[in-house]
């Protein structure tokens, strides 16, 4: 929320600095992020008047003015703004005056001719962004004032960073109400007296969707002047708060908002077609907005209709059809409450962010909208002139909000604040805040006021009484608690562990966010059903991630947009899903390698990672519980990963993970050039380990004998490995794969794999009989199992 700090004044005029008054909101709960001036650095400047102006003799962009500036003889200046005429009124810099950015002013010639001053522009004064004439004054500003002092430039627009639950802040009256409870001094309302009607006419107003909108108010505003011109003071406020003047209509219903906290719309009167009606939209609807997008709305959006069709989507942005133009001469003005929840996320999900839906999601204060459209015609008319109809308004009594009173304990609020308050200054507190409390037997009975939605329970009011009474009035208390040391056992490790094994394997850990684009996760993991956001913080961030990928692959995409060519990241966190009606989440680890195998050197070259590098990553990580011979990576496929460069990973029978290569057309559609290598793994099965037992270290030797065994190229690995640890027993000690070989002396479609096997016993030497058996009976099984046989 920004503000002029002098329109705060003119509600409630706290004596401190502006320094001291912004540190106080921050206190107070309401941060304020910056305090900046409203107008650039300058001096020596004043109202001018142009009294002749005529073209430069040698130069046809340039123009010869005569200007006025309150001395005895007008000042000759050369301007070459498209805009200069005879009449203008607009600023002058004097000679020896100073500009933002460092200009100082002297006398020149410009194409052979003196120019004894400058005439400016907004962005020259560091007042706006218009850049393409001067800055217009109106006829009433009186030449030679001192233009800083004229319009009160002497100010500083505070811009306060908001927590959600304050939408009642997101206004100069609600601004105010928190610093006169601070400077403990009452609030100066303006004129807010209501409009006598001047004429009969009513425009039909019928509300079907009474749950959405409790409240509705209008009112017909014929006869207004459309070459008037919204006033200086106002369009000041406007962009001292961070908005732009567009049309007096416009104008006033966002001053009314800033103001007041209401968001109001003005309708074109004769672009509405017999009447209005506030309902939810039909499928198949089309409505094209304010920005002239056209968006296509669902029965869940409520929308302002007439008998024509939708002309506004409630809460968010009107329609182009019905908005005000340079010739509006009838005014329809409308004001509503309308239910949070049916603002909230609308906005966002059609990729719109605007002032009344941040407020209208937050919540309005319910009993604001008759106030808002008295306090918009007023000023309209005192702008534009005409004359206005009765006000209209519709309620449905039974849908709006009811604040619930709060309980207050005084014995809670002692214990959550560790200190001692007077109950009169509890009382005065929450009766300042417009909260008026009546006592009961141990505290008090606590009613929010209409505009306070973030009152509901009694935490609330501790945190209410606590910002105002001070924090740094509240003493320092050492707190107490029993000390619990966390459980430490064997048969888990560590998270810890497995974060460090992969730094130290070249992974550096990323977090992303639970939120993840719906369109990219079902290209990943099509089959699985992803859990949507009914508010989500933008369209890219719509659902609940059922997978690490998602947040990874953005990670990459940024890094490799970047010309990092290498990438190996890694991120432990949750995904999550839908089961029975409840959402569950998993513990995971995922990462993902792309680029070189090792970085750049001279000792070695650069060849790109492949499938096998990811699994000795992964096979370290599965080795951390000493058991990894539990696990096992059984080929699969998966809509995300390359056919044959992808397995599941497997404890028995259970599957706990992923791992492969990027699919190559999902890789095509993220753009990325080289080969991507994923994993992703259950934390809890990953991380289960395998309780140490003490063995005795055999005194006698052990026996090394070595097999080349053909067997068909389709049979992993793995599958030799269990089979040989299963039949051998106790007496195998390790087991290794010292080479694999196809090619000249071995048969299409079969695979030499050699094998080494330990043999030991604790409790003896082994025999060359007890070893020759071990062998036959491992060659056996191979043969039986896998129809593998003994390389001649």
């Amino acid at each position: 929320m920004k503000f002029s700090e002098a329109w705060l004044r003119e509600w409630v005029d706290p004596p401190m600095a502006t320094d001291d008054l912004a540190h106080a909101l921050t206190m107070a709960g309401l941060e304020v992020d910056t305090v900046e001036p409203v107008a650039g650095t300058f001096n020596a400047v004043v109202v001018g008047e142009v009294v002749a102006c005529e073209p430069h003799p040698d130069a046809d962009k340039l123009s010869l003015c005569r200007v006025d500036v309150g001395e005895t003889e007008p000042l000759q200046i050369v301007c070459g703004a498209p805009n200069v005429r005879q009449g203008l009124k607009a600023p002058v810099a004097l000679i020896g005056g100073l500009l933002p950015g460092g200009l100082k002013i002297r006398k020149a010639r410009l194409r052979g001719v003196e120019s004894s001053g400058m005439l400016c522009s907004e962005k020259e004064l560091g007042l706006g962004d218009g850049a393409g004439g001067l800055m217009e004054l109106p006829d009433t500003a009186p030449v030679g004032e001192d233009l800083r002092q004229w319009l009160d430039l002497d100010d500083s627009a505070i811009d306060i960073d908001l927590t959600p639950n304050r939408g009642d802040c997101f206004s100069v009256l609600g601004i105010a109400r928190e610093a006169a409870v601070l400077a403990r001094l009452p609030l100066r309302w303006p004129d807010l007296a209501p409009v006598e009607p001047g004429i009969g006419d009513r425009f039909p107003v019928e509300v079907k969707a009474t749950a959405a909108c409790p409240r509705f108010c209008g009112r017909v505003i014929r006869g207004i002047d459309p070459a008037a011109q919204t006033p200086r003071w106002m369009r000041e406020k406007l962009r001292r708060s961070g908005l732009r003047p567009i049309h007096p209509v416009v104008d006033v219903t966002n001053y009314v908002m800033l103001e007041l906290g209401q968001p109001l719309h003005g309708f074109d009167l004769d672009t509405l077609r017999e009447g209005v009606v506030v309902r939810m939209a039909e499928s198949g609807e089309k409505l094209t907005l304010l920005d002239g997008r056209v968006i296509d709305l669902t029965p869940e959006m409520l929308v302002i209709a007439d008998h024509g069709g939708p002309r506004a989507l409630a809460g968010i942005m009107g329609g182009e059809s019905t908005g005000v133009e340079p010739d509006t001469r009838n005014v329809f003005f409308e004001g509503a409450f309308f239910a949070p929840e049916i603002i909230a996320g609308r906005a966002r999900r059609l990729g719109l962010h605007t002032d009344a839906s941040m407020r209208f999601e937050r919540g309005v204060d319910p009993e604001g909208q008759r106030r808002a459209v008295e306090r918009a015609t007023a000023l309209l008319i005192a702008i534009s002139g005409g004359e206005a109809g009765p006000l209209l308004e519709l309620v449905s009594d039974e849908h709006l909000p009811v604040r619930q009173r709060v309980t207050l304990r005084r014995s809670r609020l002692a214990a959550v604040l560790g200190a001692s308050i007077a109950d009169d200054e509890i009382v005065s507190i929450l009766q300042l805040l417009g909260m008026p409390a009546q006592p009961t037997t141990d505290g008090w009975s606590v009613a929010p006021p209409s505009w306070r939605f973030d009152i509901a329970i009694e935490e609330d009011l501790i945190e209410e009484v606590a910002r105002v009474y001070g924090y740094d009035n509240i003493a320092e208390v050492a707190g107490r608690n029993d000390m619990r040391f966390s459980p430490v056992t064997e048969t888990r490790v560590p998270a810890d562990r497995a974060r460090d094994l992969l730094v130290a394997r070249g992974y550096q850990e990323v977090v992303t966010y639970s939120f993840v684009d719906k369109t990219l996760q079902e290209m990943l993991w099509p089959a699985r059903e992803s859990i949507s956001l009914s508010n989500p913080i933008s369209s890219a961030m719509t659902d609940m991630r059922v997978s690490l990928w998602p947040g990874l692959l953005g990670v990459l995409q940024q890094n490799l947009s970047r010309q990092l060519d290498r990438v190996r990241i890694f991120e432990c966190g949750l995904k999550f899903y839908r089961q029975d009606n409840e959402i569950k989440q998993i513990s995971c680890i995922g990462g993902i390698m792309s680029g070189a195998r090792v970085p750049e050197q001279w000792g070695l070259g650069s060849d790109p990672a492949d499938f096998f590098d990811i699994k000795g990553d992964v096979e370290a990580l599965l080795g951390l519980g000493g058991a990894a011979d539990r696990f096992n990576f059984a080929p699969a496929g998966h809509p995300a990963l390359h056919p044959g460069q992808s397995a599941r990973l497997l404890r028995g029978q259970q599957a706990f993970g992923w791992i492969g290569a990027l699919h190559p057309v999902i890789r095509a559609r993220l753009d990325i050039k080289k080969p991507v290598y994923l994993f992703e793994i259950d934390s809890e099965i990953l991380l289960d380990a395998r309780v140490p037992e003490a063995r005795t270290i055999s005194r006698f030797p052990a026996v090394r004998r070595d097999l080349a065994v053909l067997v068909d190229q389709a049979v992993p690995a793995a599958r030799l490995l269990a089979a040989i640890r299963d039949e051998a027993g106790p007496l195998l000690r390790d087991l290794t794969i010292f080479d694999v070989y196809q090619g000249p002396g071995v048969d299409s479609g079969l695979k030499s794999v050699a094998l080494g096997l330990i043999l030991q016993e604790t409790s003896r030497t082994l025999t060359d009989g007890d070893v020759d058996d071990l062998v036959v009976a491992v060659i056996s099984r191979l043969e039986r199992e896998l129809e593998a046989r003994i390389r001649d």
